[in-house]
């Protein structure tokens, strides 16, 4: 990732099997990483059950916020490709029971066709 994407708050891809051994401990038995992304200092995970938002806080990032979101409770979703000078992809998701959505952005390196493709997966279950 860019340092320039991790100014901008934009997300790039992380090896599943490397998210897996770094959040393994958030994980149920047998639930499975299919893909993650990272910020910064944040991540999101895309598993077999949920998608889980993970926001380090404060200067250290000691503290740590784990937000777990099953798919189930998604009602809604978009993904917005990345044009000539907005050069970020962005993907909103609408969860039951709340008026605003979720908003995270995507460096250039991101398919965010994969990201789509993940969503309708697990949305339309």
């Amino acid at each position: 990732m860019g340092l320039f994407d991790g100014i901008m708050g934009n997300a790039s891809r992380v090896d599943p099997r490397a998210a897996t051994k770094e959040f393994g401990r958030l994980l149920a038995q047998g639930e499975e990483v299919h893909a993650a992304y990272q910020l910064i200092r944040d991540s999101f995970l895309f598993t077999d059950r949920r998608l889980v938002l993970v926001d380090k806080q404060g200067m250290t990032g000691r503290k740590v916020e784990y937000h777990s979101i099953p798919y189930r409770s998604i009602t809604h979703f978009s993904v917005e490709t990345a044009g000539t000078f907005d050069l970020d992809a962005e993907l909103k998701i609408w969860l039951s029971g709340t008026a605003e959505p979720i908003t995270k952005q995507f460096g250039k390196g991101v398919d965010v066709y994969e990201v789509q493709a993940l969503m309708s997966a697990y949305v339309s279950r």
